[in-house]
Formats: C-alpha cells, structure tokens, sequence
C-alpha cells in the first residue's frame, strides 16, 4: 500500500544572474571582448555606447519604481523605460582603478607579430606545388603543436586527408612533404622528436658553413662529430655517458678536448623550435595582455584595471516607442503584450549582463588589491625572497568572499608590474617552517635552490640530498622529496645530468 508523505529539504541554487557573474569572472581580460560581442549579437536590447540621458519630459511615461534586481514580471506589470537608462545605474560601468576617466589614455601594451602558422604557410606558397601538395602540406603544418613538433602519426593524417578534404594519399607522399616543411624556418621545425630536431638543426649549421671560412675544417668536424652523437650516441648523450661517446666515436686520446665542443654545440641547439618556452610553457610569440596594471611611484603603489577592451555598454532606446505605444493603446491587445514582454525580457537580460560586467571589475579589483596589500613588500623590489606563504583561503578571508571566487580570479588572470607580467598564481605558494618558528614561502626556498646550483662546481653537481643538508643548515625544516619535487618544478635535471667535462 502506497502512503504520501512531505519531506522538507534545504537546497542551495544559483540563479542565472550568478551563474552568468561566475563565468565572465574567470574569462581574462583577452577573451573579454569576444564574449561581449557575443551577448551584443544575441541580444538587439545592448548596445555600445556612451549612456543617454533619457527624456523624462514625457508625460506619457508611466513612472513606476525600478524592479528589483533579478525579479520577473509578466506582460501586463506597467513598464517605464526609465527603468533601463538610469544614468546612476549603468553609465562608466567600464572603471579603472578606481574609475578616474584618464585611466582611458593609460597605455596598454599590444603587440603585433606573425604567428608560427602564418610563416609556415607563407613559405609553402614559395614552394610551387600543386593543389593536392599544398593540401597536404597545409594539413601538416595545421598538425604542428605550438612547441614546433609533428608528434601524430603519419597514417593517421592520411586518413584525416580522405575523410576531410576527400585527398586519397599514402605516407610516403606526405612524408615527403614532411621533408620539404623540415627546411623551412626555423630550423628544426616539424620534428617528430628531439632527436630529429636536433639533427635537423646541425644539418642546417653544417649547409650554413662558409666556403671561404677560414675555420671551416673545424667547424665541419665538430658538426659532423654532433650529427654522429646524435645520430649514433644519442641514448649515452641523454644520459652524459661521455666516456662511451669518446669510445664510439672512436676519437684519438689526443682530440678528446674535442667533445666538449661537440657537447657544447649539441647543447645550444634549440629544443623547443616552435617558441614554447621549457620553463614556463609560454610562446615566446604568445601575446599577455595583463588583466592588471601595477605601478611603483616613489614607494606608492598604484593599481589599475585594464578594461579598455571591453566597450562601453548601455540599455538601448531604440524600443521606446513600443512602450509608449503600449501606454497608449489598446491593453488587451494580446499581440502587442506578448511583443512587450518579450522586448523586456531582453532589457533584463541587458541590465543583468552590465550589472555582472561591473560586479566582475570590482571583484577583481578587490582581489589584486588584497594581493597587493599582503605581498606589499615583495611588489615594492619584485625580490622573490620577500614573498609571503600565501593560500587562496588569506585572500578569500580578507576580501570576505568564498574560496572558489578568489581562484576563479587567479586562475587566468596576469598582472603588469615594473618587473614583469606574471600571472597572479605566481604570488600564492605555501609556507616552509623554519628553526626560528617562522613560516616562509616555498618560492624563498626555490630560489635558494636554484642558486645553490648555478653555483656549484659543473664538474661535481650537487645531489639533492646535499642540498637538504645545506638548506637544513640554513635553518630551513625541508625533506629531500621536496627538494626534489622543488628542483623539477624549476625544470633543473639531477646531478648526474647537469655534469659537465
């Protein structure tokens, strides 16, 4: 036998307007400008715009009291214009520090350049093949991930060739297109792996070799000798197994100060052709427009936000007349409330977006300047040294906002400083006890790390437990799994790998 019964439960909900405030506040400052134009296309009630000043001269305008924010109402509520173009409400939505008109004229840095793409495409036009060639080739260079290497099979872009342009091709063809994209710049481009990126590398030194040099026998050796490590010894060179590189090589007791001129060479030779830096992962190309903009003046900090890409919004007048012809006529007019209905639903939409556009700028500005407040010291030099342990919970705990909020701003925002752009998960680490009882940041500890190293004999590289003995001596409490976990993170190879001869 079925019973009925009621249960009472507690749920929490966000409303559209809080999902749409968290999704722009973690859309940087770069794509900012796309996503307006998005909400500009879709909705005909926002415009771009200096705010008007509405006529409220009209005595046909019903004056009603502005909705609350969030609230819905049906056709037959009184509409006001008014409403929607309140001066108080939406004008200079787009603030800057705090919201001094001549932060417009504040420049910005943007820079112009050709991405990797683009030069490779320019050079196959020098090329002269003929349109299935250039398809292939267009697709290989589409497969080029952004640190300059093919790393998908070829089978697999043939078969992406006949299923997506129809191109019945096989390997070979386009392995030999392969081949004519490996010549282009820079060198190296299109490798399958490091090792063929760097014979790629030294075959193009050793074409660059001078006729006339006087120094060419040298070069071409130590060239040639590089190729062959690469070539022959590359396992043993990865590893600086250097003695059975000599043994292989079969060089002369004699010439043995020879390989570390081949090392060395082999060791300049670029590994990541395609711009991506090894450390930070970032394009060398790659444009960081900074969400923020920090400035030192005589010891004073000043922070601004940087929103001049995103344009000045207002509520459109254009749907006055339709209320105006709403008060005027016929209420019963079944078409005319439902065409009023839906025009306002749109001026809602319009006012919710501007509203979490502003929300977004002053939440942000609340973050970095909390940021800035608690590694004030740090930003006054930009010594690493001096950053503080610092956890998303401080923030948070500061500003009164929810952990979440805080990391949605951190994630994919940047700052501007007189040091450098950094992105704003660079200031937040966490904290190392020390013998004095002190907490300092684990960045103080890498740096301390990283000098350690470049300081120490090439020849007799420091092991990670020597440095947790030093760094124990120095009063820091660190374990030799964080030392090691704090050395791949500065992407620093262990001691056997950074020996030199």
């Amino acid at each position: 036998m079925q019973k009925l019964g009621l249960n009472q439960s507690l749920q929490q909900k966000l409303s559209p307007q809080q999902i749409q405030f968290i999704k722009l506040l973690q859309v940087p400052t770069a794509e900012l400008e796309t996503r307006i134009e998005e909400e500009l296309e879709i909705n005909p009630a926002l415009e771009e715009g200096e705010t008007e000043t509405p006529d409220t001269t009209d005595d046909n305008t019903a004056e009603a009291e502005p909705e609350e924010y969030g609230e819905t109402s049906s056709g037959d509520d009184e509409l006001d214009i008014n409403d929607y173009l309140r001066d108080d409400d939406y004008s200079g939505y787009k603030m800057q520090g705090d919201g001094d008109g001549d932060e417009d004229d504040r420049e910005m840095p943007m820079v112009m350049g050709t991405s990797l793409q683009e030069l490779l495409l320019t050079q196959l036009g020098y090329l002269g093949l003929d349109e299935k060639q250039s398809n292939i080739g267009k697709q290989l260079i589409g497969s080029i991930e952004n640190d300059g290497y093919i790393r998908r099979e070829l089978d697999a872009i043939v078969n992406d060739l006949a299923f997506s342009q129809g191109i019945d091709t096989t390997a070979e063809e386009v392995e030999t297109i392969l081949k004519k994209i490996q010549s282009f710049d820079p060198a190296g481009i299109a490798a399958r792996n490091l090792q063929e990126c760097l014979l790629l590398q030294l075959e193009r030194l050793k074409q660059s070799i001078e006729e006339d040099d006087a120094d060419k026998f040298t070069k071409s050796y130590v060239v040639e000798k590089a190729m062959q490590t690469v070539r022959d010894c590359y396992e043993e060179f990865t590893k600086k197994h250097y003695d059975k590189i000599i043994k292989k090589l079969d060089i002369a007791e004699e010439d043995a100060d020879d390989i570390k001129d081949i090392i060395t060479l082999i060791s300049g030779l670029n590994p990541k052709p395609g711009g991506v830096s090894a450390t930070t992962g970032v394009s060398k190309n790659q444009v960081i427009i900074p969400d923020f903009i920090l400035t030192n003046n005589n010891g004073k900090l000043d922070l601004a936000l940087n929103s001049r890409n995103a344009p000045e919004l207002r509520i459109s007048r254009s749907y006055t007349d339709m209320f105006k012809a709403y008060d005027k006529g016929d209420k019963k007019d079944k078409k005319l409330k439902e065409a009023v209905t839906f025009v306002k639903q749109k001026l809602d939409a319009a006012k919710w977006f501007i509203d979490a556009i502003k929300q977004r700028q002053q939440t942000l500005l609340r973050t970095m300047k909390a940021i800035v407040d608690f590694q004030y010291d740090y930003f006054q030099e930009g010594d690493e040294t001096k950053l503080k342990p610092m956890i998303l919970k401080d923030i948070a705990t500061m500003i009164n906002m929810d952990i979440s909020t805080v990391s949605r701003v951190a994630s994919s925002k940047a700052v501007q400083t007189d040091f450098g752009i950094f992105p704003l998960k660079y200031f937040f680490s966490e904290g190392i006890a020390t013998d004095s009882g002190e907490e300092v940041s684990s960045r103080e500890v890498k740096q301390i790390i990283k000098d350690l190293i470049v300081a120490e004999p090439k020849g007799k590289p420091l092991s990670d437990d020597k440095i947790e003995k030093i760094l124990n001596e120095k009063g820091y409490n660190i374990a030799r799994r964080t030392v090691a976990k704090y050395r791949e993170q500065l992407n620093i190879p262990v001691a056997r790998l950074r020996k030199e001869l």
